[in-house]
């Protein structure tokens, strides 16, 4: 896994402070009413109504929206180069009348560039590699996957941090671990269980894994875990992915 750098952990400190109410001058206060939002994706509508859908919101009592995690291709059209018009626009219609922002990380679904020049950022699962297309298809531990998604949400946070409508951040979005089961993964939960169990015959005993002939005699004779009979490796697996999810999600928040 990689390691998220000082600017992430240094934008991400920024994100903490305006959801705890820091004392930082340019750290708006959190409202002390019950907020009522909804999700905007502005990017989806066929005409530029922004104004008027934030003017129709604050009449409908809508307090806070949230933006942005779905936009990594439109933030961020080609490799390294931003354009942050389609945010700004959002952020000046929802000040103008009064409504508070939340800014998603927008890693949850490919830009088409990335998964171009990296096509392994895309997740292989038990039923091959995914294809690109649908969001939530790519490998959280990937290291290419994490370079990407470290710049986007660095650059992002950076550009948003300082808006006064701005009052906090969401991490990604319905995360989970996708099925990730590719090589990379195999090898890491070997790994994961060599260090539980440093005994080949404790992990067999636990497993019991000399039903139908299932025992492992030597770990380099551990085979992938997609094809398994034995219900409780899939679930020691499965709970290995899980802990996947929790890491990604940690390397976000830095």
């Amino acid at each position: 896994m990689t390691i998220m750098g000082s600017a992430v952990r240094r934008a991400t400190a920024i994100a903490a402070l305006a959801l705890v109410g820091g004392s930082a001058a340019a750290t708006p206060k959190l409202p002390d009413t019950i907020l009522f939002g909804v999700s905007y994706y502005s990017e989806y509508t066929p005409v530029d109504r922004v104004d008027e859908d934030a003017r129709m919101m604050k009449e409908a009592g809508i307090s806070v929206v949230r933006i942005a995690e779905s936009t990594w291709g439109t933030l961020e059209r080609s490799e390294g180069v931003f354009d942050f018009t389609h945010v700004d626009r959002m952020l000046a219609a929802f000040h103008k009348v009064g409504i508070k922002v939340s800014i998603g990380t927008p890693t949850y679904a490919l830009p088409t560039w990335l998964a171009r020049q990296h096509p392994n950022v895309l997740v292989v699962t038990p039923k091959g590699r995914a294809e690109y297309g649908p969001r939530q298809n790519m490998d959280i531990t990937d290291p290419d996957f994490r370079s990407a998604a470290e710049r986007v949400i660095v650059r992002l946070i950076d550009h948003v941090k300082d808006h006064p409508a701005v009052i906090g951040y969401q991490i990604d979005n319905e995360t989970k671990a996708y099925f990730t089961s590719g090589p990379n993964v195999q090898a890491a939960f070997v790994a994961a269980m060599r260090k539980k169990f440093p005994d080949l015959e404790q992990l067999n005993k636990a497993f019991g894994l000399d039903y139908w002939s299932n025992r492992i005699n030597s770990w380099a004779d551990f085979p992938s875990v997609n094809g398994s009979i034995n219900a409780s490796l899939s679930n020691a697996f499965a709970d290995f992915q899980r802990g996947l999810v929790t890491e990604y999600l940690s390397w976000q928040a830095g």
